[in-house]
Parts: structure tokens; C-alpha cells; sequence
């Protein structure tokens, strides 16, 4: 299927799994900061050593969701609630925050030894759809990225990001809420109908249908294609140059 690029004025890419492979940065992170944690959890009485798996747990609980709210599901899921904190919370200290920015810091020095993989036929899928014209735009959960953009070096291929930091700074909540998707197009000055969603996660196909857009692709990298088509996604493919 191709799609008529005169049917919409803009495209609202995912980061991490749609343009650059850092999901798998991300996800190795993830697991290496809970499993610390869940260790120092089981040395107190009763409790038992349950490692964070990246098949079972990523997808359901962390993938595309703002950080916090990742660290929040996850230890929901595992019946553990631990004091919010603050952003500015320490790496060190056992709090939701904490733990979310312990994580991110994980991050930050992975992209900082091994660089960004960006995913090729993504990238060529971003200069045809300018090359007819439309507008594109980042809408991401991460903090970390317009670092990542610019270390891949496709930051100058979007008109607008809206991330982590401008959620925050605009009180949005994440996804799988439309809320961050229907910013970048009112900074756009496109109407959702008029725009495309390109998504791996089920919150960011969630997302999309909950905001009225007038395209929802999903991406399946982990053999999801029913998952995603449930969560909203109106076309499903593996590679984006299937559809643009």
C-alpha cells in the first residue's frame, strides 16, 4: 500500500523503533537499572529476586511511555510503590524519580560510547514525505532526544519535537494520551485528520487513534502486528518504505 500524499500535511514520527534503533539501548537499560534495584529489594526478608524481563516486561510496561511514568507501571505491575520524589532527584535515591533518572543517566552514557543506529529505510521514508511537501515532526517520550537526533545527524530533517522536556514543561501527560501527538500538530498548524502517526509501541498506536489522526501506521519489530492493529494502528508494516 502507498499512500496519497495529498491526503495529509504532516507526519508525526516515534524516535526510538521508527526513526533510530535505540529501543534496544533503552530496553538493555531498563532491565539493568530494575534488576539492580529488584536485587537490593530481595535481600530484605520475604522477598524473592525476580528479574525484569525485556520479552515480558518492555513492551506492556516502559516502551513509548514518559520516563517516570515507566518506572511507575513496572513497579505497579510487581506490586511495589515507592515515594514519587522530584526531577531533580539523585541517580542514588530510591524513589520513582530516582530510579527513572538512573535509568536515563544509563543511557545518556551508552549513546555517549557507542553512537546512534538510525533505521535506513525510515530515514529515506522522512526525505520523501518532505520532498512532496509535508511537514514532519519528532513526538517522542524521550529526554534525550534531540541529543539523539543530532547524534544520528537527521535533527534538521523535522519541523518541530516535541518530547520529553516539552511535555514536562507543558504539564502533557504521555502516551498512550493523544496529548503529546495533538501538540506537534498544533505547533504544525495542521488539524490531527490531516496528519499521519508513525508508531511502535501500543501506547504511541493508542495515542494516535485516541487523537483523531487521520493515520496510524505501526511498525512491528517484535512480530506484534496484532497487538498493534488492536491498539489503533490502522496499517501495520516493517519497514516504512512499504508505505511512503
Amino acid at each position: 500500500m502507498k499512500l496519497s500524499y495529498t491526503d495529509y500535511d504532516a507526519v508525526l514520527f516515534d524516535l526510538d523503533g521508527v526513526l533510530t534503533l535505540t529501543m534496544k539501548i533503552h530496553a538493555l537499560c531498563w532491565k539493568r537499572m530494575f534488576d539492580a534495584y529488584l536485587q537490593e529489594r530481595a535481600e530484605q526478608p520475604g522477598q524473592v529476586f525476580r528479574p525484569f524481563e525485556i520479552a515480558d516486561d518492555y513492551k506492556p510496561f516502559v516502551d513509548g511511555k514518559l520516563r517516570y511514568d515507566g518506572v511507575r507501571c513496572f513497579l505497579q505491575s510487581r506490586g511495589i510503590s515507592l515515594p514519587e520524589g522530584t526531577p531533580e532527584d539523585s541517580p542514588e535515591l530510591t524513589t520513582v524519580c530516582g530510579l527513572g533518572n538512573r535509568k536515563n543517566q544509563m543511557v545518556n552514557d551508552m549513546i555517549a560510547t557507542d553512537g546512534v543506529e538510525v533505521i535506513s529505510g525510515s530515514i529515506s521514508a522522512v526525505h520523501r514525505v518532505r520532498s512532496q511537501g509535508l511537514q514532519t515532526a519528532v513526538v517522542s517520550a524521550s529526554k534525550n532526544c534531540e541529543t539523539v537526533l543530532k547524534v544520528a545527524g537527521i535533527f534538521d530533517l523535522f519541523d518541530t519535537i516535541v518530547d520529553g522536556k516539552v511535555a514536562a514543561r507543558l504539564g502533557l501527560p504521555g502516551k498512550p494520551a493523544p496529548d503529546t501527538f495533538l501538540e506537534a500538530a498544533r505547533e504544525l498548524g495542521v488539524e490531527p485528520a490531516r496528519a499521519i502517526v508513525v508508531e511502535d509501541a501500543i501506547s504511541g498506536v493508542q495515542a494516535g487513534q485516541a487523537g483523531g489522526f487521520g493515520l496510524v501506521v505501526g511498525i512491528d519489530h517484535y512480530d506484534d502486528k496484532k497487538a498493534l492493529l488492536q491498539g489503533g494502528a490502522d496499517i501495520v508494516v516493517n519497514d516504512l518504505l512499504e508505505v511512503f
